[in-house]
């Protein structure tokens, strides 16, 4: 082997100039890929852009719920200074130390990214920042969306709300990265916002900027051919009735309850409303410290009382109640019951009327609410039979085409008694028949049951979607949400006989105060017995015009007595706001009144200061 120095050289510059080309020529085209993505992440940056959040209208496209702009701080932990902590605590008026907290927050989810920080602050806070933008390194700015609410409508259990994403969504929402969630995104959490959220959110776009070295935004990529318009978000409009859920709201004032009010023809919701409530714009303005006052507050503001709270629907069943007795040959449509003012149950034992009605036929019954013509359909009833029989008409049950939280509520039978109790006999179960003991409804089942009487027959999910339209080019989307609805199978015969008894409750009988002028109506009071020693609830049920009605209402009043003193009149009044447009002249004072009240009130309706 030759060992000349000089051609060993020439070997080892042979070798290494080989190595080098293999190098390069595995950098520059086996990982040229690669590398230029780790390139472009040191230099470019891509931003999503958020798409403007769709607006929702009431069915008369009036505006209830759009976007303003909001300004938002957001904090790069990687670049962050420490010099930059007095200057930003400064222009925010904060503390440092909440400086201090929000940048460890940052630092847990990504050192690399900004992470927002402080949102909701003023344009003159955000000016600030970008003009001293050269000493805040590390801080970055981003023009965001709130919800507003411009008609002063609250509905804030059926329009909803909108929550930050946590870490635990933000994981889950992966499995779905279409929508594209991001830290410090708001997705919706209750009501509308949530069961139409991918609707409404639409799919986020994206632009793509150069950054410097400490991490700011210098300008917008190349020519903007990889950035990606936003698209897919829709607007809603809805089958609520702005003025009668805003004069729902103000009739409550201070009670606790709820209405529901139902297009009977198809099941639009023409309102739905719990109160005590809460304000949509204060959770929108100072989401996290105005949530922790709902949260602890002791009256429940959260709590959605028209679709969950369960109660006796008392003397409202005993519509329901005669169609189950004639149905099953409980009763004949003719036949008589004696009323002697009391029901005896044995052992010396009574269970007692309000009155001495004497013989009473279904419509007499009806008419008088005669709780001793229903005890005696009750103790001739069949438990299963009553439990499937009004099962049909929604109670007891989740109704899995409806959208929104919902409770299913309480129908006993044979089974929960052998569960719930060691010893019941026949006369254990007659309450049932007065809608009294052991059961439980919402306010949303009551509507929808009334509505069924009124159409004739048919049960349809409560919907509060009409439609949707597509912002970018405004076609009109119908959901499947609006059922063809169920028949029930009601004989006309029977159903005529109930609702003759409930238009004489209006003319005769315990609703008669809550006549609509010139509008025939059909109606039943009820009173809901409240355990321990308080007020009992009020509860009524109704249907107007009589003979092709437009509305099917039920409202609950908690410990307010019996259902002609607060629910009765309230429910007239809805009907009348939405049937004529207007209330009486003598109510509008009032009205006003209230609605002032309930924007300063503090003992039912949390507001912030």
């Amino acid at each position: 082997m030759n060992s000349n120095p000089y051609n060993l050289l020439i070997y080892a510059v042979i070798g290494l100039l080989t190595i080098l080309s293999v190098r390069l020529f595995d950098l520059q085209v086996v990982k040229v890929k690669v590398l230029s993505e780790i390139a472009d992440g040191n230099s470019v940056r891509d931003r999503r852009v958020l798409p403007v959040r769709g607006s929702i209208y009431d069915r008369d496209s009036i505006l209830l719920v759009h976007n303003v702009p909001t300004y938002t701080i957001t904090l790069t932990p990687r670049y962050f200074e420490d010099s930059t902590t007095g200057v930003l605590g400064k222009h925010l008026a904060i503390p440092d130390s909440m400086v201090t907290s929000r940048l460890k927050e940052a630092r847990q989810w990504n050192k690399w990214r900004p992470s927002p920080a402080f949102s909701n602050v003023t344009f003159e806070q955000y000016s600030r920042i970008l003009e001293d933008s050269y000493l805040l390194t590390g801080v970055g700015t981003q023009v965001q969306q709130r919800r507003d609410y411009p008609t002063g409508v609250n509905a804030s259990h059926a329009l909803g709300y909108l929550g930050e994403i946590t870490k635990e969504e933000l994981v889950s929402s992966e499995t779905n990265p279409v929508l594209n969630y991001g830290q410090g995104d708001l997705r919706g959490q209750s009501g509308i916002e949530l069961g139409y959220e991918e609707l409404l959110r639409g799919i986020p776009g994206k632009e793509r900027y150069w950054v410097n070295v400490n991490g700011l935004e210098v300008k917008k990529y190349g020519k903007r051919l990889s950035d990606r318009q936003p698209r897919g978000n829709h607007d809603i409009y809805l089958t609520l009735d702005h003025r009668v859920q805003a004069l729902a709201e103000s009739l409550f004032v201070n009670k606790r309850g709820a209405v529901v009010a139902l297009d009977p023809n198809d099941g639009g919701i023409i309102a739905l409303m719990s109160k005590p409530d809460y304000s949509l714009d204060s959770l929108s303005i100072n989401r996290n410290e105005y949530w922790q006052s709902l949260v602890n507050h002791k009256e429940q503001p959260l709590y959605n009382r028209a679709t969950m709270n369960l109660m006796p629907p008392g003397s409202t069943w005993k519509p329901l109640m005669a169609l189950f007795g004639m149905s099953h040959d409980l009763v004949h449509p003719e036949e008589s019951i004696y009323c002697g003012g009391y029901h005896p149950i044995g052992r010396g034992r009574i269970f007692r009327c309000l009155s001495a009605h004497g013989n009473q036929t279904v419509v007499e019954a009806i008419k008088n609410s005669c709780n001793t013509f229903f005890f005696e359909l009750a103790r001739r009833m069949n438990l299963t039979d009553l439990k499937k029989y009004v099962t049909r008409f929604g109670f007891g049950i989740q109704d899995s085409t409806y959208r929104f939280e919902q409770t299913a509520g309480l129908i006993p039978d044979s089974a929960y008694y052998n569960r719930t109790r060691n010893y019941w006999t026949k006369t254990s179960t007659m309450n049932l028949g007065v809608g009294q003991g052991d059961m439980g409804v919402t306010p949303l089942q009551l509507a929808r049951y009334t509505a069924a009487l009124a159409n004739g027959g048919t049960l349809y999910t409560p919907h509060m979607v009409a439609y949707l339209s597509e912002s970018d080019t405004g076609n009109k989307k119908i959901l499947p949400d609006r059922t063809e609805g169920v028949q029930l199978d009601i004989d006309p015969t029977h159903l005529r006989r109930v609702r003759e008894g409930m238009r004489l409750v209006m003319e005769q009988g315990t609703g008669y105060m809550a006549q609509i002028p010139g509008i025939p109506s059909a109606g039943k009071t009820g009173t809901a017995q409240a355990p321990g020693n308080l007020t009992d609830h009020s509860v009524f049920i109704m249907f107007a015009p009589f003979e092709k009605p437009e509305i099917a209402l039920a409202v609950q009043c908690e410990n307010t007595g019996d259902g002609s003193q607060c629910a009765a009149p309230i429910a007239s009044l809805l009907a009348e706001q939405y049937l004529k447009g207007e209330v009486p002249s003598s109510w509008r004072a009032e009205i006003r009144k209230r609605r002032a009240l309930s924007a300063t009130s503090q003992s039912l309706i949390p507001q912030t200061k």
